[in-house]
């Protein structure tokens, strides 16, 4: 199985874009992973809010096949432990699912045809977090499952 990280919005500052590259190579020892960023569309700012979702959706959409297993990160969604996240991955893998791939969406969410595409919603938090931080937490996160898969210390420090 393979792990897609899929996000919309600009790219990382290094002092987050250390941490995140740092996790991703963690969990590239369990799994082939890869990071996706989409830039907003260049007309962002003359779009409306719903505009916006609309052409970021259109983008998203053309990333994702029929066989993919989509978690999409919103502030509506289903809270997890981490052993929960870990089980979901180890769900996946069991299933032989291809591509797991979690998306975070735009600074406005994402567009209901993407809402409804998702396999699982999942909030990180009831509190709101900046894309960037959401990205290294993410990452953070599916290292901490993979680790909880593999009995290893990391999951107790």
């Amino acid at each position: 199985m393979k792990i897609l990280f899929i996000s919309v919005g600009k790219s990382n500052e290094p002092y987050v874009d250390e941490g995140i590259k740092d996790f991703t190579g963690r969990i590239s020892k369990y799994f082939p992973v890869n990071w996706q960023i989409i830039a907003p569309p260049k007309i962002a700012a003359s779009l409306s809010e719903s505009g916006l979702k609309k052409a970021e959706g259109l983008l998203i959409l053309q990333q994702i096949t029929q066989d993919d297993y989509l978690v999409l990160l919103d502030e509506r969604g289903q809270l997890f432990d981490s052993p929960g996240i870990a089980q979901l991955i180890q769900q996946r893998a069991n299933e032989s699912c291809k591509r797991l791939i979690f998306l975070i969406g735009g600074a406005f969410g994402v567009d209901d045809p993407v809402f409804k595409r998702a396999n699982t919603t999942w909030s990180l938090s009831k509190l709101v977090f900046p894309h960037m931080l959401v990205r290294l937490i993410l990452s953070e996160q599916i290292y901490r499952a993979c680790s909880i898969l593999r009995n290893e210390k990391y999951h107790h420090f």
